[in-house]
C-alpha cells in the first residue's frame, strides 16, 4: 500500500530532510581537496559522458533540470539517495566485516527511541492491526562470546505501510523501540509483522518511477541497529520469505543472509522468528 499524499512527498520528504539535518552526520565530514576533486570530477564526467553517448536533447536536459529542482522542493533528496544509492555505499562501508551482513538505514530512522530491557513489547496502539510477531535471538562477538546488555534498536512500518513520525495520525513512538539484551546477549521482543509498501510516489521520486516504468515497492522488512561496547555498530534490515518484492526491491537492499525464518508462534498467537547477530570488534 502506498503512503497517502499528505504523508508522502510533502510531509514525509520534509520530515526526512529535517531529520538528516538534525542527525549531525554532515558535521563529521572531513574530506581533502584531492578527494573532493576526484569524486566530484568523476560524477560530473559521468553525467557528461551520458549526455554525449545518448545524444541528450535540450528538451531532455531541461526536463532533467526541472526534475532536480522538484526533488529539492519536495524534500526528497534523502529518499532518492537512500533508495537508489545508499546500498552501494553500505557495501563499501561493511566489506571488511566478518560478522553479520548489514543493509541500508533508509530515511525513516529516529534516534533515542524509548528503551526497555528484554523481554519486552514494542510500543504500539491498543488496536494495532496485523499479525503478532515474536522476534528473538542472541548478540555475539565474532569469537562466539555473548555480548551482555547489547542494544537492539528496532523500527518498522505498520500493517498499512506507514512509519510513525512520517505519517499523520500515528503515535510518536509507534513500532519503535530500543531493547537491552540480557547478560547472555539474548533478546525477546514482541512486535507486529510489517507490510510491504510503496515508497512515496506523488513527488519527484514518483515522477521518475512513472517516467521510467519502474515499480515503487519495498518488501516487508524490520529495521535494526545493533550495538555493544567495543564493537562496530550493525545497521540491518531483515526480510520475510515469500514476499513478491524480495527479488526486485526498488532499494536493492535485500541479501540472502538477511532473510528471516518465520514459524507459527509457540504461544499460538501469530508467528515467531529467531535471528542472531554477530558483531565485529571495533578496529
Amino acid at each position: 500500500m502506498s503512503i497517502e499524499s499528505t504523508a508522502s512527498a510533502a510531509a514525509s520528504g520534509s520530515a526526512a530532510t529535517d531529520r538528516f539535518r538534525q542527525s549531525g552526520k554532515t558535521s563529521t565530514v572531513h574530506a581533502s581537496q584531492e578527494r573532493v576533486n576526484l569524486l566530484a570530477s568523476k560524477l560530473v564526467n559521468a553525467v557528461n559522458d551520458i549526455v554525449l553517448e545518448e545524444r541528450v536533447t535540450y528538451d531532455e536536459y531541461n526536463a532533467f533540470k526541472a526534475w532536480l529542482i522538484k526533488v529539492g522542493e519536495d524534500g526528497e533528496w534523502p529518499l532518492f539517495l537512500d533508495v537508489w544509492v545508499e546500498h552501494s555505499v553500505e557495501d563499501v562501508a561493511t566489506s571488511h566485516r566478518h560478522g553479520n551482513k548489514g543493509s541500508i538505514e533508509g530515511p525513516y530512522y529516529i534516534p533515542d527511541a524509548p528503551e526497555q530491557k528484554s523481554p519486552a513489547k514494542i510500543s504500539m496502539r491498543p488496536d494495532e492491526k496485523g499479525t503478532p510477531l515474536l522476534f528473538q535471538g542472541q548478540v555475539r562477538s565474532t569469537d562466539g562470546s555473548p555480548l551482555p546488555n547489547a542494544k537492539i534498536e528496532l523500527w518498522h512500518a505498520d500493517e498499512e505501510g506507514y512509519y510513525s513520525q512520517f505519517a499523520p495520525g500515528i503515535p510518536e513512538w509507534n513500532l519503535r523501540g530500543s531493547f537491552i539484551a540480557d547478560a547472555q546477549g539474548n533478546f525477546h521482543i514482541d512486535t507486529m509483522q510489517p507490510a510491504p509498501y510503496q515508497i512515496p510516489t506523488d513527488g519527484a521520486c514518483g515522477q521518475l518511477i512513472a517516467a521510467a516504468g519502474w515499480h515503487a515497492w519495498r518488501p516487508a522488512h524490520l529495521h535494526l541497529k545493533v550495538s555493544a561496547p567495543g564493537h562496530e555498530l550493525l545497521t540491518a534490515q531483515l526480510y520475510f520469505p515469500g514476499d513478491p518484492h524480495n527479488e526486485d526491491d526498488i532499494a536493492t537492499a535485500v541479501k540472502p543472509e538477511l532473510m528471516l525464518d518465520i514459524k507459527p508462534a509457540e504461544s499460538g498467537a501469530g508467528v515467531q522468528t529467531s535471528y542472531d547477530f554477530v558483531l565485529d570488534p571495533a578496529s
